[in-house]
């Protein structure tokens, strides 16, 4: 008899047992990627994603590694030193919130934002280093917790190259990046060490300026499952931005398309961290742990509304949000692999903490990033503790389950200007899990999901008693105080399939219901919370590889959104900004030789964007080219082409109201931030 433990995406195959327990003999452990997941997924909807699948893959920003999760979109709609827009299984998330990232065990997402809640900045992703990006979508895992509703996903970096590198590029609209990376061996173990650097101007009339400083040194010994690392990385940006802008300002010509109206609109940012991981695995246990410090800030200039506040002479519309904190964060987790009574087991019991010391988290008015007056500023300390267990049975040859359980206990203290918004709140929630998983049958697996999951709210919203908004007219008026952790509660069926040779099929057919929605609040620039919200949708992804030399990836994703219960302030149930088709397709050929190239294509659907759908955004289709060519063993040489037809699209849409300087009154309208106009960029790499 051979035990079969599947945790945490490696499959344990453990030797013949006998009575007293289990022999003390290797183990023999089988990784796999998003092409071979039969045997090992909890559900139909998620992967692993590895360094080969991203090699070929042409990128506009960092953060389009995301894009390998099917369904999800990475969109802008300001410069390129500000976190991206994403958009997953219905969802416009915004800037992250409900899609949880962390990268070498360290959170991304940032609660209680200058900007939003759940703000997820990768700009500072280095793709060459990305080694591998396990991805979930649905609150089915009990490992992750808060911003996990719709998705996650977990980046780790590699600890050896194959070889140093350095490489530079050069591209249209002023774009360079130079990046030297390398990993000798030091002291027993192997350095890794890179340097980014990065200037783009962009398509837009008002030059980005976008400069970037990026450096990352990472110590280790051993391997991911027995070895550990120490990390240090520091990263600084600053930009001038382009945001969106009124339709009608282009058509009465007043701009262009790729014109501004607030030509001091931008911001900069740093990310500096430091962390450390450890892991030790054994035939029958596997224990791991990680921690980490992280000193991050962000100063954001944004004129969303440009004029209500009058421009002739008055001040303007621009406000900035301005976020500096400290993190720190430690997990510690451990798995014991069993026999009990023939049945393969495992047991994973694991506690996860945070603490966010935000020295201020603020809102101020602003002409030409010149404060003129507070709107609120605040001084916040979140602190977050989580304990789970999961555990899975092998309870016959062709059925497992998993079954776990979260808890969290969350503590907001907010300090505030406004004295009637300062206070201190603790809150708890339990978030049980549930996977059946039945087969292999003719190489087809099948699975049934039930969990729940929840997102935090902004600590100010939690403690807000009055308006603190002078702009607003209910400015000092008694407010609803937003729930702190608010539920969220997900099902899905889904099978995936290998019946078809080279082929890797999935199909997904999920609901998600929240107890609250969080909307993007356009002349603040911030979320709020909403009304209850259901989402239902289908997913199928696909992965063939005909030819050795040859893969091919396709999805087509459809989601439905509405509120489940509104009052009279709206005019319907759409849920504005919410995705409902997306679809893609990409080919890549790599044969080891000279010649190498992959081709995305990628179908962004159309949205509603206001609450009766009778404004909707446009759809987009854009492709992405890169032709790569090896001069010699040392040196390689690649050729991007983004946005490859040229089109002329949307990056997103919004619809509110502004007011220009020729407008004597606010206007409800469309607010369009274009994608980049055809881009070449070409890349030389050379190996030493």
């Amino acid at each position: 008899m051979h035990l079969i433990w599947v945790s945490a995406g490696a499959l344990t195959i453990v030797p013949d047992t006998f009575a007293g327990g289990i022999q003390t003999l290797d183990v023999v452990e089988v990784s796999a990627d998003s092409e071979g997941l039969i045997g090992l997924a909890g559900t139909a909807s998620e992967g692993t994603v590895t360094a080969r699948q991203l090699e070929n893959r042409p990128l506009l920003r960092p953060a389009e590694v995301l894009e390998v999760v099917p369904g999800l979109i990475v969109s802008q709609h300001s410069g390129d030193g500000k976190a991206n827009q994403y958009y997953l299984r219905g969802f416009n998330l915004d800037h992250g919130t409900d899609f949880a990232t962390t990268l070498m065990g360290m959170p991304v997402n940032m609660p209680t934002h200058g900007h939003g809640q759940g703000y997820s900045d990768l700009q500072f992703l280095i793709p060459e280093l990305v080694d591998r990006m396990q991805y979930r979508k649905g609150p089915y895992a009990a490992n992750v917790g808060d911003f996990a509703s719709a998705g996650s996903a977990s980046i780790d970096y590699f600890r050896t190259l194959d070889t140093s590198f350095a490489e530079w590029s050069v591209g249209g609209h002023g774009y360079r990046r130079g990046l030297l990376a390398g990993s000798p061996q030091a002291g027993g173990g192997n350095l890794l060490y890179a340097l980014e650097w990065t200037q783009n101007n962009g398509p837009w009339v008002l030059p980005e300026d976008l400069g970037k400083l990026n450096g990352l040194l990472r110590y280790s010994q051993g391997t991911r499952d027995n070895g550990w690392s120490v990390t240090g990385m520091a990263y600084k940006a600053s930009w001038d931005s382009t945001d969106q802008v009124p339709q009608r300002a282009i058509d009465q010509g007043l701009i262009s398309r790729f014109g501004n109206l607030d030509p001091t609109d931008g911001g900069k940012t740093h990310r500096y961290s430091l962390s450390g991981e450890w892991s030790e695995k054994a035939n029958d246990r596997w224990t791991r742990a990680n921690a980490y410090v992280i000193d991050y800030g962000l100063n954001l200039w944004s004129n969303f509304t440009f004029c209500t506040l009058g421009c002739n002479p008055g001040p303007g519309d621009q406000f900035e949000q301005a976020d500096r904190r400290q993190v720190y964060g430690l997990n510690a987790a451990r798995t014991w692999y069993r026999d009990w009574n023939g049945r393969a087991t495992d047991f994973t019991l694991g506690l996860q903490s945070r603490y966010d010391d935000i020295g201020n988290v603020g809102l101020y008015t602003t002409t030409a990033r010149q404060r003129w007056g507070t709107i609120n500023q605040n001084r916040v300390k979140e602190a977050s503790f989580a304990l789970y267990g999961e555990s899975q049975v092998q309870w016959a040859e062709k059925f497992r389950s998993l079954i776990g359980l979260r808890g969290d206990v969350y503590r907001f203290d907010v300090t505030s200007d406004t004295p009637q918004n300062s206070g201190r709140v603790n809150d708890s929630i339990a978030s049980p899990k549930l996977s059946l998983i039945f087969g292999p049958w003719s190489k087809t697996e099948y699975y049934v999901n039930y969990g729940y999951g929840f997102h935090s709210n902004d600590a100010r919203g939690v403690t807000a008693r009055i308006n603190p908004d002078f702009r607003d007219p209910g400015y000092g008026q008694p407010v609803e105080a937003a729930t702190p952790l608010v539920r969220a509660k997900g099902a899905e069926l889904g099978l995936r399939s290998a019946i078809v040779p080279a082929l890797q099929t999935s199909l997904a057919l999920w609901r998600l219901d929240l107890d609250s929605e969080l909307l993007f609040v356009g002349d603040a620039g911030t979320t709020e919370p909403s009304f209850p919200s259901r989402r239902t949708g289908i997913e199928w992804a696909n992965y063939w590889t005909p030819t050795p030399q040859i893969t091919v990836d396709a999805d087509l994703a459809m989601s439905r959104a509405r509120y489940t219960s509104i009052d009279s302030s709206v005019s319907g149930d759409y849920i504005p900004g919410t995705i409902e088709k997306t679809a893609s397709l990409g080919v890549s050929y790599a044969d080891g030789g000279k010649w190498s190239g992959g081709l995305r294509l990628r179908y962004f659907g159309p949205r509603p964007l206001i609450e009766d759908n009778s404004v909707r955004s446009k759809s987009s289709t854009l492709a992405n080219l890169r032709l790569g060519y090896r001069i010699d063993r040392h040196t390689r040489l690649a050729v991007d082409v983004l946005n490859l037809f040229d089109a002329r699209v949307s990056d997103i849409d919004y619809y509110y109201a502004s007011q220009l300087r020729n407008e004597a009154a606010p206007v409800d309208d469309l607010h369009t931030h274009p994608s980049e106009p055809r881009t070449f960029r070409v890349t030389l790499r050379f190996n030493y």
